[in-house]
């Protein structure tokens, strides 16, 4: 496995730190054997999981400098892209957020076996953008959840600090989803920087990082509740 994932990483011009192979060989194990009884990924075998999975991840160290970052990764689920970005930079104060608790009980295996040091939050993200510890004190915040980008937008750009990114891993079939997010961007206090489209190494699929920079603090209404944000999205 170490050395599917070196040659991918080189294509995106990222030089792992030493024992990364191992680390990833491990997350891999331990992915393997806990999705056989929980809900935690479809794909399967080593060479999908390295590509559609770590490299993915990974991808996102193109978009913007990671090292000595303050990032929470919202919806994190088996630890996608949050712990696969810790990996290669270590200098990462990292928080994964997830609602499921058997998830977030897989995080914490995770991170342990993996000797990482990681805040690990068992919560919505509509809930904990209101806590005056974690609202607007991230540089990054990362999101590979499936949810439209206007939705996404309101429930993670609260963390962010002026200043810093949000980032949202989406296809490339992004066009009509993405004019439908500017209301939404600029009133959380934001505006949209720019996309990165990657082809993930080994395959031909290729996936849009898109990156929004926060301009202003978020007005205190937002996030809503998840209904009123799913009834009526910005």
């Amino acid at each position: 496995m170490s050395g599917i994932a070196l040659q991918g990483t080189s294509e995106f011009d990222i030089n792992l730190p030493p024992g990364t192979g191992a680390a990833f060989g491990a997350y891999y194990d331990l992915l393997k054997a806990r999705s056989e009884n929980m809900n935690l990924t479809a794909i399967s075998g080593t060479e999908d999981v390295t590509r559609l999975h770590f490299l993915d991840s990974l991808a996102l160290a193109q978009c913007v400098p990671f090292k000595n970052t303050k990032v929470i990764d919202i919806g994190s689920g088996a630890g996608f892209p949050g712990v696969p970005l810790k990996i290669n930079e270590p200098t990462i104060d990292l928080t994964l957020l997830d609602a499921t608790g058997k998830r977030v009980a897989f995080l914490k295996e995770l991170c342990a076996l993996l000797n990482i040091d990681a805040v690990i939050l068992h919560a919505r993200a509509e809930d904990a953008a209101h806590l005056p510890e974690l609202r607007e004190k991230y540089d990054i915040c990362v999101s590979r959840a499936v949810a439209r980008l206007n939705i996404l937008c309101e429930l993670c750009l609260p963390f962010v600090k002026t200043g810093g990114f949000f980032i949202a891993m989406k296809s490339t079939s992004l066009d009509e989803e993405l004019d439908a997010a500017n209301g939404a961007i600029i009133a959380l206090g934001a505006g949209q920087k720019g996309c990165t489209d990657y082809t993930i190494p080994g395959t031909d699929i290729t996936h849009r990082a898109v990156l929004i920079q926060k301009l202003s603090d978020t007005p205190d209404l937002y996030p809503r509740r998840y209904a009123k944000i799913k009834k009526s999205p910005l």
